[in-house]
């Protein structure tokens, strides 16, 4: 039996055609899962292999579940990203009109993407009501339970509905990330187009706190792409900080911020360095003067000659 990886299911949802351009998946068993925090517990559990799921979209940031899923529980890590434009279909049983349209569902990440086309097209007192995922809500129209469901084009066929209206979106060139996940293990080589994910926890609550940690990157030219607050459950404030930023742990600028940041947070969860979904290494910024590998191995030497009386 082929190694699986989990997904968010059902089948035809975004998440399935975005997994299906990785090319190790056409060698995977794949398997829908109810939600994302099955997929990834599928992956501790020892069920899968790998767990693929939505982190992040243009519209609305990151994906909170997964986040969430990602900082707390057994530690997981990131090991390629995908991105996937997203546009939606409004999917009908055969034979209904938009003016029979009184109740809607799509996943809780679909609305923002969609709540314009809503107010100037449907009912102005049409229902919303959040699904698992966005293939599950047409799996809900299918039943009856619901007049309509905003998903993708390609999931009408698999449950038996009618594109009403395609090409539905209120951002034009919107994207989600979706990312490949496992347990931890040694990171895959550099690429030199490449991302770092973690997660950090404050020692203590003070004016100035998270721009001193930030400075760990800034003060050695490594630019951020994500920052996002998630609550540690403590209590109202109480928050720890996802970050991605460019770069590989194996590179000195990235693994010296990382040990900085060791050394002055809480707690900093690792959760993977891996390439950069769309990008190429001539597609990278220039590095700033100072940070590159050669720099740093050349202030090192300096370091060693001056505490060895070798100026």
């Amino acid at each position: 039996m082929p190694a699986s990886y989990a997904y968010l299911g059902p089948e035809g949802t975004f998440t399935e055609v975005a997994l299906r351009t990785l090319p190790e998946a056409a060698t995977r068993e794949l398997v829908p899962m109810v939600s994302v925090p099955a997929a990834l517990d599928a992956v501790r559990g020892g069920e899968a292999e790998a767990a693929f799921v939505p982190i992040e979209n243009s519209v609305e940031g990151g994906i909170t579940t997964t986040l969430d899923e990602l900082v707390a529980g057994e530690p997981l890590m990131i090991y390629r990203e995908v991105l996937l434009d997203i546009t939606f279909a409004l999917l009908v049983r055969p034979g209904t009109k938009l003016s029979d349209i009184k109740t809607v569902t799509a996943h809780p990440a679909a609305q923002p993407q969609v709540r314009n086309w809503m107010k100037a097209n449907l009912v102005e007192d049409v229902v919303w009501e959040s699904a698992a995922s966005n293939a599950d809500g047409a799996r809900l129209v299918q039943e009856g339970r619901f007049d309509a469901a905003f998903a993708g084009e390609f999931a009408a066929e698999r449950y038996g509905l009618e594109p009403l209206v395609t090409e539905i979106h209120d951002a034009t060139n919107a994207q989600t990330r979706f990312v490949l996940v496992g347990k931890p293990a040694r990171p895959a080589a550099p690429t030199g187009a490449d991302k770092t994910s973690v997660v950090i926890w404050q020692r203590e609550d003070h004016p100035g706190t998270l721009m001193e940690l930030l400075q760990q990157f800034a003060m050695r030219g490594v630019n951020l792409m994500l920052l996002q607050s998630r609550p540690t459950g403590k209590g109202i404030g109480d928050y720890c900080f996802a970050i991605d930023a460019e770069g590989h742990i194996s590179d000195r600028r990235v693994a010296e911020a990382l040990m900085g940041l060791k050394r002055a947070c809480l707690q900093v969860r690792y959760l993977g360095s891996y390439p950069q979904a769309g990008f190429a290494p001539k597609d990278v910024r220039p590095l700033r003067t100072g940070t590159s590998d050669s720099e740093f191995v050349a202030a090192s030497d300096w370091l060693a000659r001056c505490q060895d009386g070798r100026f």
